[in-house]
């Protein structure tokens, strides 16, 4: 369940549903406890609040709007059983959901760790688009919702102008001069403002704009308001003057001669952020783009080649955490390509295309597209093992295992890659790819129901990422390790489904705050959704579960939980095919299973066609990560449905 409050009042379900709240007094009822924040709100205050005219029948109004909620958040509590959202508690009543359930908790949380974290920026963004107009947009006449509004709306002027500082700070300027003359016209009288405008305008090479936007904020100050300047606009007036080196970021990323050693220099700190792991991954994807941005504009093809290519970080996962700008990377590599031509370096376009290979994600690809990566995998494979290069070799091959997800089944070839990955790397010395090759040949190992083979490789990658520092390792394997607990759930002897849904929720924790977004987001309620399948149970329906990208494929089975059979088979009828990653096998499967349910021979039928060269692996193990049981079993349903109408 999602609750929005940062424009119009809404209330969506996991599966996107929107939540009929009632009018505008259930709305505000439930207003004023988000606005609480999970803090019992006492019963005189609701109806004071909500009525600042006295008014007898109050408390029992109340406890009518209060009952009617609870119907609409929990509509599927059984009768007598207490309410886990919408709670009484004390003499009053609080609401009860996670923080990032509801938008504006998760934007002050986002802003407090900006605050403290420049790796925050892209989440801070992220964030302050969700705003969809003023806070309690439809309440506009309550005065606690106009403390609220009129609080939060200086929160998100905080947040913009955090977010530009933090952006400057790190060398951009692009796009920032156009926000911020937006932001200064619209409030003229924050000096924040006006000072994060001059920085953008002189970082963009406009320095007698910057002091000429100076200049207009002190005429606007003292005209209007009768005020001088702050230090920090005198401060700034003066540096630019001086051309204080003060006002350069920390990371030199302009053009110019100075650019071949600053995008060198900072791609291979963004390399060293990649492999510290959470905030810092976040940090290093943003300055590595800027990097090879910064290294295009010298008009220098060889550097680069260099500088795009100096980031062979390790990925184990098909799906990217920033597909935007995996995409504008791929760019970058493509138009450098060009740049090189047929008879460039050959080491050089190796690394090109290893780094075409590796940033098309198959999971972020469809068509043409996929065939591109596909094609730049294996010519740069076949390049790399022409050269005397071992870590290019290992780069290249990363490329191949992640354009390896064609068609489901494809486990025994990603073993193979693997195995390679582990031997090379060993020989040579190369830590970061041995973990990888060890966690390449645990997922295949897995997805072929070789739990003790996947757990040697699990506990063999821990050994190496002990020694060398990789602390997202210890993260991916209790993955594994919940993911056993979900299989041997299912015997006599193993472990209840209860502690293995628990297992899955301690794993989950600790990949939240990994910095690896494409790889969590909807890993968990999948997971859930695989251990109740395992036990033939319906999907899970707890309203507070994200599907992420996972909800087409799950939503017909969280329908026909709910009851709604007519929902679910069009659900079904609209649910794209699955994309072409780690977890391809078990959307099918679960696209199996709702056809069996739902009688959808045809639907059943393109299932079984692609599930046919998976039918000796385990549905959803290809990830290491969760399992949804044998794909025969769901391959068995589709065949018999689709048979139906055939017989």
């Amino acid at each position: 369940m999602r609750i929005d409050v940062l424009g119009p009042m809404r209330a969506l379900r996991g599966d996107g549903t929107p939540i009929a709240l009632g009018g505008p007094r259930h709305r505000e009822v439930l207003a004023r406890l988000v606005a609480a924040e999970g803090r019992m709100v006492a019963t005189d205050t609701l109806v004071a609040d909500l009525w600042p005219e006295p008014l007898a029948r109050g408390p029992g109004a109340l406890r009518t709007f209060v009952a009617a909620l609870r119907r609409a958040l929990e509509p599927d509590r059984p009768p007598r059983t207490p309410p886990r959202i919408l709670i009484t508690e004390g003499p009053g009543y609080a609401l009860r959901l996670p923080r990032e359930a509801v938008d504006v908790q998760r934007f002050e949380d986002v802003l407090e760790r900006a605050r403290r974290s420049p790796g925050e920026v892209a989440a801070l963004g992220e964030v302050l688009s969700s705003w969809r107009g003023p806070a309690y947009a439809d309440l506009p006449d309550a005065p606690w919702a106009q403390r609220e509004r009129a609080r939060l709306e200086e929160l998100r002027l905080q947040g913009i102008e955090l977010r530009a500082g933090l952006l400057l700070d790190a060398g951009a300027s692009g796009g920032l001069v156009a926000e911020l003359g937006a932001h200064t016209d619209e409030h003229p009288w924050r000096e924040t403002a006006w000072a994060l405008l001059a920085r953008a305008l002189h970082r963009d090479g406009r320095r007698a704009d910057a002091l000429a936007t100076l200049r207009r904020a002190r005429t606007m100050l003292v005209e209007q308001l009768g005020l001088d300047p702050g230090t920090g606009l005198r401060r700034l007036e003066a540096d630019i003057l001086n051309g204080s080196a003060s006002l350069e970021p920390a990371l030199d990323l302009r053009s110019g001669a100075g650019a071949r050693l600053g995008p060198r220099t900072t791609v291979e700190l963004a390399r060293t952020l990649a492999l510290a792991g959470s905030d810092a991954l976040v940090l290093s994807r943003r300055n590595r783009l800027a990097a090879a941005r910064a290294a295009e504009r010298t008009g220098d093809a060889a550097l680069t080649a260099r500088v795009v290519g100096a980031y062979d970080v390790p990925s184990i996962w098909s799906r990217a955490d920033d597909p935007e700008q995996c995409r504008a990377v791929v760019a970058v590599a493509e138009r450098t390509l060009r740049a090189l031509g047929p008879d460039g370096p050959p080491p050089l376009r190796a690394r090109l295309l290893a780094t075409v290979a590796v940033e098309s994600r198959s999971g972020d690809l469809r068509g043409a597209a996929l065939r591109t990566g596909y094609e730049a995998a294996h010519r740069a494979e076949a390049l790399a093992r022409g050269l005397d290069d071992p870590a290019l070799l290992a780069f290249a091959l990363n490329g191949v295992f992640l354009q390896s997800f064609g068609r489901p089944g494809l486990a025994a070839q990603r073993d193979t890659v693997g195995a390679e990955l582990v031997a090379l790397a060993t020989r040579h010395e190369l830590p970061t790819f041995t973990i990888l090759g060890r966690l390449v040949r645990l997922q295949s190992a897995s997805a072929q129901g070789d739990l003790a083979g996947a757990a040697g490789h699990a506990a063999a990658a821990e050994e190496v990422a002990a020694v060398h520092e990789a602390p997202l390792v210890p993260v991916l394997t209790a993955w594994f390790r919940a993911r056993v607990a979900a299989e041997r759930s299912t015997a006599p002897d193993g472990p209840t489904a209860a502690d293995a849904a628990s297992a899955y929720r301690a794993a989950d924790n600790a990949l939240r705050t990994a910095g690896m977004p494409g790889l969590h987001r909807g890993l968990l309620p999948l997971a859930l959704l695989g251990l109740r399948l395992l036990h033939g149970r319906p999907a899970p329906t707890d309203p507070q579960l994200d599907w992420g990208p996972y909800l087409p494929w799950a939503a017909p089975l969280l329908l026909l939980a709910r009851d709604r059979p007519a929902e679910a088979r069009a659900a079904l009828a609209t649910a794209p095919e699955p994309p072409h990653d780690h977890l391809q096998e078990a959307l099918w499967c679960l696209t199996a299973h709702a056809a069996a349910r739902l009688d959808a021979p045809g639907t059943a039928a393109r299932a079984a066609a692609a599930l046919r060269g998976a039918r000796t692996e385990q549905a959803g193990a290809a990830s290491g990560m969760l399992t949804l049981g044998p794909v025969e079993r769901y391959l068995a349903e589709a065949e018999a449905c689709a048979g139906r109408a055939g017989g």
